[in-house]
Order: C-alpha cells, then structure tokens, then sequence
C-alpha cells in the first residue's frame, strides 16, 4: 500500500466543527464569534439585501414597467415540427410530452404557423395563430380548442 493508495484519501473526511464547548476545545466561550456586536447574538445577524443602514441597491435602482402577476405563458411549437406524425394521428398536449417535442407545457399549448404541413392531422391545443389553422386545414386536418 503507498500513500496515494489509502482511502478515504486522507483530509477528504473532517469532523464538523463543535462551537462552545468548552476552552480545551479551541472554540469554547466567544464560539468564534468574537466579541459583541450583532453578529455575536443569538438570533443576530443583518436581513438580506442590508447595507449597514446605507441605502440598499433594490431601494436605489428605478423600478420600471409592469410585471402582469396573471400572465399565462405557453409552450409553443411550429407546425413544421409536427410533420414526424403518421397520417391521422391526433396530437394532444400530453402526446407532444411524451415524445419529448415540449419539455414543460407551462399554461398551455399554442400552435404557431411556421413551416410547411404535408400529413393531415388533427390538432388539439389551448391556442392556436391564424396562419396555423389555415394550414393544418389546408393539409386536411383539424384544429380543436381544449
């Protein structure tokens, strides 16, 4: 056995460090926190953000816009994408999932117009733009609003 050999590796495993008690351990009365001083208390300690009572940057920095707390957001998918179905297949949110097309379906499905539709197929979403139902009409398909 050499020294590169032992394992665990030597300094790979320290013991935690045990504060306040007692002086023989090193880390006894003050615990390494030294001496007085809000950071000394118990409980003590500056909330995030705390700038020693100087104005903190989230207080500094103009606020702008308006963040809409009700916002729906979907997961889109262009049509062209869509052409890896068989001829007749009915494409559902939770289709779109398993074959791993759309990650996380957040609010809803939204269909996008993009690309060319070449097999008839009948489509369910939440959404659906204006160019994409003409398409998947004109392949001969269908659209359904869920």
């Amino acid at each position: 056995m050499k020294l590169h050999e032992l394992k665990p590796a030597p300094g790979s495993r320290k013991a935690r460090k045990r504060v306040g008690r007692g002086i023989g351990s090193g880390m006894g009365k003050t615990a390494g926190r030294g001496t007085k001083g809000q950071k000394a208390r118990a409980g003590g300690g500056v909330r995030p953000g705390f700038e020693g009572g100087q104005m903190p940057l989230y207080r500094r920095l103009p606020k702008r816009g308006f963040n809409n707390p009700t916002r729906k957001e979907y997961a889109v998918v262009n049509l062209e994408t869509l052409n890896r179905f068989e001829e007749g297949t009915t494409v559902t949110p939770e289709l779109l999932k398993e074959t791993g097309i759309v990650k996380n379906l957040k609010d809803g499905l939204k269909i996008l117009g993009d690309g060319e539709l070449k097999v008839k197929l009948t489509v369910k979403a939440n959404k659906f733009s204006q160019s994409a139902i003409e398409k998947i009409e004109a392949a001969g398909g269908k659209t359904e609003v869920i």
